[in-house]
C-alpha cells in the first residue's frame, strides 16, 4: 500500500541520516520519502560525496538496522527543540520559521540520531533488512541558490533482500531504456553547458518532435462534424510586460520561476505558461454564448527558471513546449467538455500502448469562489468521470485554489507512473481578467446566486456572464513526453513517430540505381528513407539497420529489380519476404494513418522484467 511504503521509506531516510552523521559528521537538513525511495540533504562543508563512499554509507546503515533500534517519539517545546538542535543551524532555522512560539513539536530518536519529524515510523530499524545507496547530487538549502550548498544522497530499502534484488533487476532494464542514453545512440538530441536546460534537437530528433506534435494536431482536427470537439490552434507572444503577470497573479506567486528582464525601462518576462495570453485573446472582442465552448490550443515555447541542480535530461528543462489548450465554456457545458478531454486522453494513450488512472481533487481550504459554484462544478466533474466509465478515486481537499481538477497518471511499459495529462477548472483567471460573454435571454439575471459578488451582479445587469476556463493537456511537455516514450518503447519507435522508418539495402553496386529510385519514391510519399551505400556484406548491413532501429529494412537484389519489388525485413529479424513496391507502399501508408493500431506492433516495447 502507498501509505505503508511511504512509512517504510520515511523510516529508512532516518537510517540514512544517521549513517551520514556517523560517517561524515554531516549537519542534516531534511530527508523525505519519494515515489521511488528517499533522500537526505546534509551540509558537509567542502566534502563532496563520491561513488566510492556509497559502500561506507550502506555499511553504517546496515549496522543500525542490525541493532533493531526503536523509533522513539519525543514531544518538545519550541525552546527545548532549539536547545537540542543548537549545533545545527539548519534545524534551528526550521524550528524558528515553522514552529509557532509557545507551541510543541515532535522529534524521533533512532539509535544515536535525533531528528525533527512528525512520523509515523516503523517499530524499529530491524525492519529495514535490505538497504542501498542509489545516487548522489548537490542541492541548496531551502532550494535557493543563495543558500548553502548541500549534498543529497538517495537511497532505497526493502523488507528483504529478494525485493532489493528484484528492484535492481528493474533498474538494469530501466538503465537500458534511459532516454539520455538512447538519445545519444540514435543521434536525437544533446544538451550544452552554454544553454543549460534547453535541448538541441538534431535532425532525427526534430523528426520525432514534429511527428509527435503533428499527431496531436490531427486529434485537434476532428471529423468536421458540427458537434465535433474541434480545437482552434493559436500563436501567442513569447514575452509580456510584467503587468500581465500581475493581473494573472503569477507575479506574486511564480515570479522566481520566471526569466525577467528590462525592455525600455519596463520589466518583461518570458512566458512560463499560456493561460494569461489566452485570456487576452478571449477578451480581444465581445463574446456571445453562441461561441462557447471556445477551445484554444497553443504549442508556444515556454520558459521556466528551474534550478540548475534540478535539470534532468528531457524530464526537467527550462525551455519546452506543451500541447496546451484552454476551453472557455458555460457552467452547463463543463460536464461535456471534461468528458471530451478524457476521451481524447484515452484515445492518445491507447495508441501509445499505455494505461492511466484518474483522481478527482476537490476544493482546498484556500479555495476562491462561491460554495454553490464549487458544489455544481464538482458534481459535474464527478458525473463526467462516471459517464466516462473508467475507475477513479477521490482526493478531497487537494484541488487547486481556483477550481477542482482531474489528475491523470499514465503508466509506461515498466509500469512506472508519470503525471502528464491534466484537466483543471478555473474560476480565478476569468475573474482576474474580467472575462465575460453575452448570455442567452435573461439567463444572466436568472442564474445569480444569493452569494453573487457585486461584479457578477453588474455583469448580469448587462446580460453578461463569466465563462468557466478549463486548463487541459494531454501530453503535457512535449520534451518530457519524448523522454517517457523513448523509455516506454525502448527506442523502438512505431512507424508513425519513427525518425528512421525505411532503409533500402542494395546487395551489390548494380542495385544502387534502383535503391535510389526507391528512395525518391518513398520520400515522395512522405516517409523518412535512407539508402545504405556502404556496400558492406549483406548480413552486416542488415545488422547495422536493425541496431539503428529502422522499422523496415528493404533488401534489393537482381530479382527485386526485375520484379520491381522489395524483400522486406523487420528490425526484430522477422522476414516478411518479397512484396511488390505498390503493395508495400499501400501497407505502410495504412499503418502510418492508423498510428499502428490494428497492425503487427513489432515496434511495441517488450514486457519489462518483473
Amino acid at each position: 500500500e502507498p501509505e505503508g511504503q511511504e512509512t517504510f521509506w520515511h523510516s529508512s531516510s532516518h537510517v540514512l541520516g544517521c549513517a551520514l552523521e556517523q560517517e561524515f559528521g554531516s549537519q542534516l537538513t531534511h530527508g523525505p520519502p519519494t515515489s521511488g525511495g528517499f533522500f537526505y540533504d546534509s551540509f558537509m562543508g567542502h566534502k563532496v560525496v563520491a561513488q566510492e563512499d556509497f559502500g561506507k554509507i550502506e555499511a553504517k546503515a546496515k549496522e543500525l538496522a542490525k541493532q533493531k533500534a526503536p523509533f522513539v517519539r519525543l514531544v518538545l517545546s519550541k525552546e527545548d527543540a532549539l536547545k537540542l538542535f543548537a549545533d545545527n543551524p539548519f534545524k534551528v532555522h526550521t524550528i524558528q520559521t515553522k514552529v509557532p512560539d509557545g507551541s510543541l513539536t515532535t522529534a524521533y530518536k533512532c539509535g544515536p540520531l535525533v531528528d525533527l519529524c512528525r512520523g509515523p515510523h516503523l517499530p524499529h530499524t530491524g525492519k529495514v533488512e535490505a538497504f542501498a545507496v542509489v545516487k548522489n547530487s548537490s542541492s541548496y538549502f531551502l532550494g535557493q541558490a543563495n543558500c548553502d550548498s548541500l549534498q543529497r544522497v538517495y537511497g532505497v530499502s526493502f523488507p528483504d533482500k529478494k525485493a532489493l534484488a528484484k528492484w535492481k533487476q528493474f533498474q538494469e532494464e530501466a538503465a537500458k531504456r534511459d532516454h539520455r542514453k538512447i538519445g545519444v545512440e540514435q543521434d536525437l538530441f544533446f544538451f550544452h553547458e552554454l544553454s543549460p536546460g534547453s535541448c538541441f534537437f538534431l535532425p532525427h530528433g526534430c523528426r520525432l518532435y514534429n511527428a509527435l506534435v503533428q499527431f496531436i494536431r490531427e486529434q485537434y482536427w476532428g471529423t468536421g462534424k458540427k458537434d465535433d470537439r474541434v480545437y482552434h490552434e493559436v500563436i501567442t507572444p513569447n514575452m509580456y510586460n510584467m503587468n500581465l503577470w500581475v493581473t494573472s497573479g503569477h507575479a506574486a506567486k511564480y515570479k522566481e520561476n520566471m526569466f525577467t528582464f528590462d525592455v525600455e525601462k519596463a520589466e518583461f518576462g518570458l512566458k512560463p505558461m499560456n493561460c494569461p495570453g489566452h485570456c487576452l485573446m478571449f477578451k480581444s472582442k465581445a463574446r456571445s454564448y453562441r461561441e462557447l465552448p471556445l477551445r484554444l490550443a497553443d504549442f508556444g515555447v515556454l520558459h521556466r527558471n528551474e534550478l540548475s541542480g534540478a535539470l534532468t535530461g528531457l524530464t526537467r528543462v527550462r525551455r519546452f513546449q506543451q500541447d496546451d489548450a484552454h476551453i472557455y465554456c458555460t457552467v452547463q457545458q463543463i460536464k461535456g467538455e471534461v468528458r471530451g478531454v478524457l476521451e481524447l486522453i484515452e484515445r492518445v494513450y491507447k495508441i501509445f500502448g499505455m494505461t492511466f488512472s484518474l483522481c478527482l481533487s476537490t476544493r482546498p481550504e484556500t479555495k476562491i469562489g462561491d460554495d454553490s459554484l464549487w458544489d455544481k462544478a464538482e458534481k459535474l466533474m464527478e458525473e463526467a468521470l462516471n459517464d466516462f466509465g473508467k475507475p477513479w478515486k477521490l482526493n478531497p481537499g487537494d484541488g487547486a485554489f481556483y477550481g477542482p481538477k482531474i489528475d491523470v497518471r499514465v503508466y509506461d511499459a515498466l509500469e512506472r507512473p508519470h503525471q502528464c495529462a491534466t484537466v483543471q477548472l478555473d474560476f480565478n483567471l476569468p475573474n482576474r481578467f474580467d472575462l465575460s460573454y453575452i448570455g442567452q435571454g435573461s439567463e444572466a439575471k436568472d442564474g445569480l446566486g444569493p452569494n453573487a459578488s457585486e461584479a457578477e451582479r453588474q455583469l448580469a445587469e448587462g446580460g453578461r456572464l463569466r465563462p468557466v476556463m478549463i486548463h487541459r493537456a494531454v501530453l503535457g511537455s512535449v520534451e518530457r513526453m519524448i523522454a517517457i516514450l523513448t523509455e516506454h518503447y525502448a527506442g523502438k519507435w512505431p512507424l508513425f513517430l519513427s525518425p528512421r522508418q525505411l532503409v533500402v539495402v542494395p546487395v551489390t553496386k548494380e542495385q544502387l540505381a534502383y535503391a535510389e529510385e526507391l528512395r525518391e519514391l518513398f520520400h515522395s510519399e512522405g516517409f523518412h528513407v535512407d539508402v545504405d551505400e556502404t556496400l558492406n556484406k549483406l548480413p552486416k548491413m542488415i545488422l547495422n539497420a536493425q541496431k539503428a532501429q529502422y522499422n523496415y529494412i528493404l533488401v534489393v537484389g537482381r530479382n527485386e529489380v526485375t520484379d520491381r519489388a522489395v524483400n522486406v525485413r523487420l528490425r526484430t529479424g522477422v522476414e516478411r519476404g518479397l512484396q511488390s513496391v505498390d503493395d508495400f507502399i499501400a501497407h505502410i501508408k495504412a499503418e502510418r494513418a492508423a498510428c499502428g493500431v490494428g497492425f503487427e506492433m513489432e515496434t511495441a516495447a517488450p514486457a519489462a522484467a518483473k
